[in-house]
């Protein structure tokens, strides 16, 4: 009896609505990819999904905690307090027992399953603080009148948002690891192929996961395997600098572009069962990297593409041929429809005041 097979008596025998298979979704490759990064290595930080309403967000998230060893799926409700979040601790069993008393909150609950909150943009700062530090590290800490106490918090944070909406604060989204902006599609094969899955799944739920059982079994030991090698993979030096290259090209602020770029290629190399990290792995994650922060003036470069920083001369010369790039690229913009001044005929004019003489 396989994985799925267990999935699915384990939905039925809890009286869950059935979960739309991971392997179905179609249209969705960058998101899938995404996902399964963050579920080898869920110190990457979580994955944040921008998109239009009806873009299987949801779906995507659900589906992909079925993936997972303990099948988790937390959902982060927009009204929930900060100790719901975390947790809350009781000070008075402290006082008369000596004995710290953890109430779990959902940070507990999705440990090694998923976290997920839509309109993660419309969220209180303070707890998109707290959902970011816990998917960082792994841990959690609630502490109350000078008593702590921390437990495992090891989830996939998935943060969904419509921007029509309104915005993440720039410094709360850089926290998340990757993001994938998700559009509207306008391919009508694609669409067909879209809707006759949706709508065989909903004919009958369990025939149609069974037609995707050997395909979901296989994306689940590819995450058990990739999550067992992922330490052992290291990174060479061409690799570092092709990491660096690609973030100073897009101007991005501090080293967590680095670190994440470097742990999502690691992540997809042991995915994929390679020896070693290539730069080719680099290239197929840095637009999830980089998406949410490419400041002005910067560039992505694509598949394949030496990033322009790589020409640059190195020591104080390449600062200062940096330097010169983001001014150039940064009045390009600002100016832009600025026409430069002409010149014009002159005439020297002769000083023609007279100052009038002294008395004699």
């Amino acid at each position: 009896m396989n994985a799925t097979h267990h999935a699915t008596m384990d939905i039925a025998a809890a009286g869950r609505a059935p979960v739309f298979p991971f392997a179905a979704l179609l249209g969705q490759s960058e998101l899938q990819q995404a996902l399964l990064l963050a579920a080898v290595d869920p110190g990457i930080g979580g994955v944040l999904v921008s998109g239009p309403r009806g873009t299987a967000k949801s779906t995507a998230a659900r589906a992909l905690a079925e993936l997972l060893p303990d099948g988790q799926f937390v959902t982060l409700p927009l009204n929930a307090s900060e100790e719901r979040l975390v947790g809350t601790l009781d000070i008075e069993t402290v006082l008369r027992h000596g004995a710290v008393r953890f109430s779990p909150g959902l940070l507990a609950n999705a440990h090694r399953g998923v976290l997920y909150v839509d309109e993660v943009n419309l969220l209180p700062d303070a707890l998109v603080d707290a959902l970011l530090d816990a998917a960082a590290s792994g841990v959690n800490t609630v502490e109350r009148d000078g008593v702590s106490h921390s437990h495992a918090a090891s989830f996939v944070l998935i943060g969904t948002m419509n921007p029509e909406e309104g915005e993440l604060r720039p410094q709360l989204t850089d926290r998340f690891g990757l993001m994938v902006a998700l559009q509207n599609c306008f391919d009508p094969q694609v669409r067909q192929q879209i809707v006759k899955a949706r709508l065989a799944f909903d004919t009958d739920p369990q025939a149609f996961r069974a037609s995707h059982a050997q395909q979901q079994d296989d994306q689940m030991r590819r995450i058990l395997a990739a999550r067992a090698v992922v330490p052992q993979l290291a990174f060479d030096d061409a690799v570092h600098r092709h990491v660096s290259a690609l973030c100073i090209a897009a101007h991005v602020d501090g080293m967590r572009a680095d670190l994440v770029m470097l742990r999502a290629a690691r992540a997809l190399a042991a995915l994929e069962a390679a020896s070693a990290v290539t730069i080719a792995h680099v290239d197929r994650v840095v637009q999830a990297v980089l998406l949410h922060r490419q400041r002005d003036g910067g560039a992505l470069a694509q598949p394949g593409e030496q990033p322009a920083s790589h020409a640059q001369p190195r020591g104080a010369a390449a600062a200062a041929a940096g330097t010169q790039q983001r001014e150039a690229s940064s009045e390009s913009e600002s100016d832009w429809g600025y026409l430069p001044p002409e010149p014009t005929g002159t005439e020297h004019v002769k000083d023609v005041i007279r100052l009038p003489s002294k008395k004699r």
